[in-house]
């Protein structure tokens, strides 16, 4: 961004809600910019974490309804899928949450993301929740389901890259991941699978933390990468889906058949309900936390 256009704008991969909101309470801002899924995003909203976006800069009529909101522009969506190494299964892996969960069917160590309501939601799918009834959701059932598959699950990652080294160094034999850390490794020709039958496609947003001094920056940051062109050129390298249309004029149809927004991937896919989660997510995180640990 900055070789391109001149500005200077301290940006930072997605942070914790915890992070976001205590930079703003202290008013010290360690970054400018950073971004979030759809249900952290409305949550922050509601708690007025955000900065307003300056349409004076980034003007929605430029851009495709939905990539221009209140408080940010729409960034790549993400596929949090199972994954599995094809060589402990070569007569075939797990192909949906419910053989994650077949313990017996399908040994063999697993790993899940610690995030609270993609767990819950791969758990009611795991009970036999249709996709399209997740939400409301029934939270009781999802700890229940959840209480059977937690003895048999070796590491909660919480970052990307260790979610890569736990299943390229065999510590694990399947995992929830996001898409494209797993393509990235089978590009590099590790013998994985990935399985995008109820996998999590999250969309999320770029956003500026409330009282940046730098806005006026960070808002010409986010205008630049709302573009096609800049957008098709991330995705380009790491697979994730786009939120503007025209950036699939910069992409190769075999690139955009490993994307989330693959409509063969989106078919079988799910979105969270951010309108649902964001008001009960502190709760939905809590009790995670202490059902975690105990």
């Amino acid at each position: 961004f900055t070789e391109k256009t001149g500005i200077k704008v301290r940006t930072v991969a997605p942070v914790s809600f915890a992070k976001l909101k205590a930079q703003v309470t202290s008013k010290s801002y360690e970054w400018d910019v950073s971004n979030a899924g759809i249900v952290e995003y409305a949550q922050a909203v509601a708690e007025n974490l955000l900065e307003p976006l300056d349409k004076s800069i980034v003007d929605p009529a430029k851009f495709p309804p939905g990539n221009v909101t209140d408080f940010g522009v729409a960034g790549v969506s993400l596929g949090t899928c199972l994954v599995y190494r094809k060589e402990k299964f070569p007569n075939g892996g797990p192909q949906s949450w419910a053989d994650f969960w077949d313990v017996k069917k399908f040994p063999g160590n697993r790993s899940l993301y610690n995030r609270s309501f993609t767990n819950l939601a791969f758990a009611l799918l795991a009970d036999g929740v249709p996709a399209d009834k997740l939400y409301p959701m029934d939270i009781d059932r999802a700890f229940k389901k959840l209480d059977q598959i937690k003895p048999h699950i070796k590491v909660w990652w919480t970052q990307g890259n260790q979610s890569q080294q736990l299943i390229q160094d065999g510590e694990v034999d399947m995992i929830a991941m996001w898409n494209a850390r797993a393509q990235e490794m089978i590009d590099r020709g590790q013998n994985f699978q990935i399985v995008w039958n109820g996998a999590e496609n999250y969309g999320g947003y770029w956003y500026a933390a409330r009282g940046t001094p730098r806005a006026k920056q960070a808002f010409q940051f986010l205008e630049f990468v709302s573009h096609p062109k800049p957008q098709a050129d991330f995705v380009n390298v790491l697979p994730y889906g786009p939120p503007h249309p025209k950036a699939f004029d910069f992409i190769s149809k075999e690139t955009a058949a490993k994307m989330p927004t693959n409509p063969d991937n989106l078919r079988v896919s799910h979105v969270p309900n951010a309108e649902w989660l964001a008001t009960r997510l502190p709760e939905i995180r809590e009790r995670f936390s202490q059902w975690l640990a105990t």
